[in-house]
């Protein structure tokens, strides 16, 4: 598609502007993702158009291939050409790849090939499947860590693992100078809060990768999202970032609250198969999601466009969250 100017309705907006700060990470990262052609290849023209518009967009950085990107669908080869387009399609942001596995070579394999493609950091989910003890948790994320130079994101995402990383393994991990942040996306606010807690003098970001639960984690000291919801809102999900990162938490929590309702939605039926649905509605990339996934319901489908619709026609800080709320009989 062709690449259009995007005007950002918040740089005016002061009282969400921040002080840099020494974080690794902070702010707004969307979860990328991967395009498809009918023919089921990747579509780089469109992945390069959408990195382009998220940066545009003001995001802080971009996420391609994880989760949200199916990389559990993709090739090894087509997982490092997916980076290459998004490197070489963004200017300023940092790009952060997945290139985790529940196979510690294969993950140290990926790591290596995605730092050779230019890559920025590396969010890495934890192991899959395997369920390893503390020890062998930790001897895989150092092996990696050890050996790739990249600054590296670790990725606790117990629903799709079956196994949550422990507070005590988070905390020794952020020791390791290579390992700068964490992906929180366990829904266990507890857990998140010890982590921030004793992680607090390391070089070590905690980011939600919970989209509903965002600004509760910034609240109690995250540093922002890896985010779903940020690739069809990205202004909105900055400006709500950014509200509370300056201690705006009125604006935030408005922000918030007119955001839900599309999050809501976005996790109806398996991610990422709503969001490439909202894409798709939004003229950036078809639908069509990785066997053995399926495109999002026809009932959801509309909708799913009913909601964009009043989010295109209402200037952002302005929905009314009850006037976007899925039709009854709609809700998860």
């Amino acid at each position: 598609m062709t690449d259009t100017t995007t005007t950002t309705p918040y740089a005016t907006q002061d009282e969400t502007d921040r002080d840099a700060t020494d974080e690794p990470f902070e702010g707004v990262y969307p979860a990328m993702t991967t395009p498809f052609t009918d023919d089921n290849e990747v579509d780089h023209e469109q992945l390069a158009d959408n990195a382009r518009y998220l940066e545009r967009a003001g995001v802080d950085g971009v996420v391609p291939v994880g989760s949200t990107g199916e990389s559990a669908t993709m090739t090894h080869d087509e997982h490092v050409d997916v980076i290459e387009t998004v490197r070489d399609a963004v200017e300023d942001v940092p790009v952060i790849a997945g290139t985790g596995s529940n196979n510690t070579a294969e993950a140290l394999s990926l790591s290596r090939r995605a730092a050779d493609a230019g890559a920025d950091g590396l969010l890495l989910i934890s192991p899959y499947y395997n369920k390893p003890e503390p020890a062998g948790f930790l001897e895989h994320y150092r092996t990696i860590a050890d050996e790739v130079d990249l600054p590296q994101i670790v990725y606790n995402v117990p629903g799709r693992t079956g196994q949550s990383i422990s507070v005590d393994v988070s905390v020794e991990l952020a020791e390791h100078p290579n390992i700068q942040g964490y992906k929180a996306a366990s829904g266990d606010l507890n857990l998140i809060s010890e982590v921030i807690e004793r992680t607090r003098d390391e070089e070590f970001a905690v980011l939600s990768g919970d989209d509903g639960l965002t600004l509760p984690v910034l609240s109690i000291g995250g540093t922002g999202t890896i985010s779903v919801v940020a690739n069809v809102e990205p202004e909105r999900s900055c400006a709500m970032v950014g509200a509370a990162l300056s201690g705006d938490y009125d604006r935030a929590r408005a922000l918030h609250h007119e955001l839900s309702p599309l999050v809501r939605e976005l996790f109806a039926e398996t991610n990422p198969i709503p969001v490439k649905e909202a894409m798709h509605v939004r003229g950036r990339g078809g639908p069509l999601v990785r066997s053995p996934l399926s495109r999002l319901s026809g009932e959801r489908r509309e909708t799913l466009r009913e909601l964009l619709a009043e989010y295109d026609e209402a200037a952002p800080g302005t929905v009314d969250p009850e006037a976007v709320e899925p039709a009854a009989g709609d809700a998860e």
